[in-house]
């Protein structure tokens, strides 16, 4: 074929692609921001939230209160609780909102509040909501309602088309999860919207892990959630979302109803009806251990430039946990310490700091790549004398795929879930799965957010957490790495070959393995490969 009609081939294809791929960039283009006035919330009296809030903390001048909430099943309660009785304002921020059984629950509990004259706001992920465009139109057309998007998609369906043509800017996520009532109780920590963050009913420490106070510091919770909402990166959803009509209102009240009937969500209405949490605390008999508490949380405008460090919450946390001089343990369901990150713990190691680290092996993970980023650091980490435990995953317990599949016919949303949810996400229900990000240093304070020891934590995704200065608290978690964990993670040492073991329970019921728990050739081969490619930052 001459080199003129080699041309008249390939031109017109070439220009066909760039056509298409100049209109997919315009196609997610965003619009400019158009924020429209938002009416002041409501004031009729001092609620009766605020109030028990306002009465304890006066009696704890300068404090915080804080009650941790451990098992997932009790901190499903106390949201949809707390939500029902909101008398002022609702403030809802996440990273994931599933539209399964408790992802349901919990809209339709927004809505009745909004129905009560309630002002209710959700900021929410962009990349977290899938299947739920619908429903968050219809509910943001309520006159107390309001949604904003975080950093959102122009293109809505598959939304992996902008990640191709504008990957830079949707890369960057919005990982920070709170809720707050009243202006006065709010709920931070690990936790998402769905039910593979409740499922874990057996009280289960590291499974994950949330933190309701009171007191200043959710006040400080007010403030940034008001932060965020206001940044550039929020916008409208009328801006982004199609509108529909108000039969997608009917049909959450519809599908919340049937959930609660539904036999695999009695757990979850029952408790409901036996958890005090919302009496008590009214009456004043909930338990609050009263210290100081520090909300640290990283600036918007992370998500639109590089900041320096100090305007990061990894900045922030290095100040406010400081150098350990005895103890440092870190829960992290995602634990990817990169080059830096593991100087930092190696150096600590070698000074004499026990440094522990508790993340998930390879069977537990719901992130295959999130291995790949990891395990390459475990020698180094070893051999600097720092302790490493590793989850797996007990399959046998897990929910089957019928009941996987009836759990996702009762809910709203889609069955595509968003990163961070993967394949394995159902099985937290019933693995040793954790998805907690909790750091303790000294036994002194103790870090619970949403923050993971990972690059896309530092440099990407937006965070938000509590410094909680409790000797009490800090105990605890630390306490957990010599009586709960030996028992339920397999320790990873190095043998006298420098070969990887890995050992699990105490005494006689001590089991010891040199093959990786939950790995096949094929998972080696793969793994390994992914560890050799510049993905790091990524992770």
């Amino acid at each position: 074929m001459s080199r003129a009609k080699r041309w008249k081939t390939v031109l017109p294809a070439a220009l066909g692609l760039a056509a298409a791929g100049f209109a997919l960039m315009r196609a997610n283009r965003l619009p400019r921001r158009d924020v429209p006035s938002e009416p002041p919330a409501r004031h009729r009296g001092e609620p009766p939230l605020a109030r028990a809030a306002s009465e304890r903390a006066a009696r704890n001048p300068g404090q915080s209160g804080v009650h941790l909430l451990t098992d997932g099943v009790d901190a499903f309660a106390a949201r949809l609780l707390l939500a029902r009785a909101a008398e002022r304002t609702l403030d809802l921020q996440y990273y994931i909102w599933h539209g399964d059984r408790t992802g349901t629950l919990l809209l339709e509990a927004a809505f009745e509040a909004a129905q009560r004259g309630v002002r209710v706001r959700l900021l929410l992920d962009d990349n977290g909501i899938a299947g739920l465009d619908r429903v968050l139109s219809a509910l943001n057309d309520h006159p107390n309602i309001e949604v904003r998007l975080f950093n959102p998609f122009r293109i809505r369906y598959p939304k992996a088309i902008g990640f191709a043509v504008d990957f830079g800017r949707l890369n960057r996520r919005m990982h920070n999860k709170s809720f707050t009532v009243d202006g006065a109780v709010t709920i931070v920590g690990g936790r998402n919207i769905g039910d593979e963050y409740f499922g874990a009913g057996d009280g289960a420490l590291f499974a994950d892990m949330d933190v309701l106070a009171i007191g200043p510091v959710a006040r400080d919770v007010e403030t940034d959630f008001q932060r965020y909402w206001d940044c550039q990166s929020a916008y409208p959803a009328q801006q982004i979302l199609p509108r529909v009509g108000a039969r997608q209102l009917a049909k959450l009240r519809s599908r919340a109803s049937i959930v609660e009937r539904d036999p695999s969500a009695r757990r979850y209405v029952e408790r409901l009806r036996s958890l005090p949490l919302v009496r008590e605390f009214v009456a004043g008999e909930l338990d609050f251990e009263w210290t100081e508490v520090e909300l640290i949380s990283d600036d918007p405008a992370k998500t639109l430039a590089d900041l320096d460090h100090e305007r990061l919450l990894a900045g922030k946390l290095d100040g406010a946990i400081g150098d350990p001089h005895r103890e440092l343990a870190i829960v992290s369901g995602y634990f990817v310490p990169g080059e830096q990150g593991a100087q930092q713990l190696c150096a600590l190691a070698r000074d004499g700091v026990q440094v522990t680290v508790l993340t998930n092996g390879y069977s537990a993970t719901d992130v295959a790549l999130v291995h790949a980023g990891y395990a390459p650091w475990r020698k180094v980490l070893l051999e600097a004398g720092v302790r490493l435990f590793e989850t797996a995953a007990q399959v046998r317990d897990a929910p089957s795929k019928k009941q996987r599949r009836e759990g996702n016919r009762l809910g709203i949303g889609s069955r595509l879930r968003a990163s961070g949810s993967g394949s394995f996400a159902a099985l937290r229900s019933g693995a040793s799965t954790i998805h907690a990000k909790t750091f303790t240093a000294d036994r002194e304070r103790v870090f619970i957010g949403s923050f993971n020891f990972d690059p896309r934590s530092l440099k990407l995704n937006t965070e938000l957490g509590f410094i909680i200065h409790s000797p009490l608290i800090a105990g605890q978690v630390a306490d957990a790495f010599e009586t709960i964990v030996p028992d339920a993670a397999y320790a990873v040492t190095l043998g006298p070959d420098d070969a990887l073991t890995w050992s699990c329970g105490t005494g006689s019921e001590r089991t010891v393995q040199r093959n990786e728990p939950g790995m096949g050739s094929l998972d080696h081969l793969l793994v390994g490969v992914a560890s050799h490619l510049s993905i790091g930052w990524l992770l």
